[in-house]
């Protein structure tokens, strides 16, 4: 997701299939010669997460202190919010664990540079419990910690935002605030630097997966890719019609047909951020309130993440899989509510997915060699996440409509 226009969006797409392509050409034509490549993918992925961390808490910093959100729409946008969120992880969750697409994959990640699988230590709970609470405020960057950089980010965010609506915003806390704001954009430039270097980090990674393993590990992304798509198609058809229908009282027809447009725009930009005036305009022609609408689809679009939610919950699962690795019911749980956590600092960034996702089996304890494949394939996966993040916004702004209505 990004607030980039739409045929910038374009331009990455058709750069990334052409990346692709001459990678592919390359890896046939030059084989085992092509293996250093992969190198690229793996420093790219590094900086990924050097960049993500810091980006994470400027972010929630920065919402708590420019969001004004009252105790009772706060409270109507958790409950839709925790509903939706928890669903998508618990299809996500479901689907990975039936159908185990990772397993599919052994075979080809097996010999993958750098995979050793039977050394992967077991995820300690209670080690990942006792890290929220930071040992330094430098620690937690240091060592790519999310949970203890959300927890540094809340107490920070929060005391400043208890200054700035007391009447103690005093010159140094205006300085402050601006501050954040300006690092904040920074950042994010410096991240979609990053982005623009995609095409070039897929061509390496296509090259030297093709030149060393042929096409065999794309073809065992492909349940990976179906079964993603799968997950996301049944929180669109499923789950949102409940809201629309029985909460917000809106029949699903006049729904369909104009959200229509910007689920169009959202798959084509590749963007939910860049559709938010079309999901705004589509909502106000189905008479859903502006508070609402607004609370739902502006204030809460930094939570209302289920593609990517959904998304993380079954990569991390094909991830761990497709390493022999077992994760029990309590762990993956835990992988889950750090995806929402990651998702939350980085939902507005281009590939989105995969900058939370590298975070996420950081701090579990994955290896990250198979990031850089995945990289090949998120751009069909991301368009799919993009609609199902636009049409979150939408279902949670009509459910704090109904839920608001049916309180008066």
């Amino acid at each position: 997701m990004s607030s980039h226009q739409p045929h910038a969006e374009w331009a990455l797409t058709w750069k990334i299939l052409i990346a692709m392509g001459l990678g592919a050409v390359a890896g046939m034509l030059l084989g085992a010669h092509v293996a250093g490549l992969g190198l690229v993918g793996k420093l790219f992925i590094q900086l990924i997460k050097v960049m993500a961390v810091p980006l994470v808490f400027f972010s929630i910093v920065d919402a708590l202190i420019t969001t004004k959100l009252s105790w009772a729409g706060a409270r109507k946008l958790g409950v839709v919010v925790v509903i939706n969120t928890g669903i998508a992880l618990l299809i996500g969750l479901t689907l990975s664990n039936l159908v185990q697409p990772g397993s599919f994959f052994e075979r080809s990640v097996a010999s993958i540079e750098g995979a050793e699988p039977p050394t992967v230590d077991s995820i300690d709970i209670g080690k990942i419990v006792s890290s929220i609470i930071p040992t330094s405020i430098v620690a937690p960057f240091a060592e790519n910690n999310v949970i203890a950089v959300v927890v540094l980010a809340l107490l920070l965010g929060t005391a400043l935002r208890q200054h700035l609506t007391v009447g103690k915003a005093d010159y140094e806390l205006v300085q402050a605030e601006r501050m954040i704001r300006t690092v904040l954009s920074v950042w994010s430039s410096g991240l979609m630097l990053l982005v623009r270097l995609v095409p070039f980090a897929v061509f390496c990674v296509t090259a030297r997966t093709v030149g060393e393993y042929g096409f065999e590990p794309f073809r065992g992304l492909s349940l990976y890719i179906a079964l993603a798509v799968a997950g996301m198609l049944i929180q669109i058809v499923v789950v949102y019609p409940l809201w629309i229908r029985f909460v917000g009282g809106i029949p699903l027809g006049r729904f369909i047909a104009l959200a229509k447009k910007p689920v169009v725009y959202a798959f084509g930009t590749n963007s939910s951020l860049a559709t938010l005036p079309l999901t705004l305009e589509a909502l106000d022609e189905l008479h859903v309130s502006k508070s609402s609408s607004r609370l739902g689809a502006c204030i809460g679009t930094n939570l209302n993440n289920d593609g990517i939610v959904l998304y993380e919950a079954m990569a991390v699962l094909f991830v761990a899989q497709a390493f022999g690795f077992h994760l029990t019911i309590e762990q993956q749980l835990l992988a889950a509510g750090l995806s929402l956590l990651a998702a939350i600092g980085v939902a507005g960034v281009p590939e989105a997915g995969v900058v939370s996702l590298s975070l996420v089996l950081t701090a579990v304890g994955l290896p990250l060699e198979i990031v850089p494949l995945l990289l090949t394939v998120d751009w069909i996966v991301a368009r799919m996440r993009s609609v199902t993040n636009v049409l979150s916004d939408m279902t949670v702004s009509i459910g704090i409509d109904g839920l608001s209505r049916s309180r008066t």
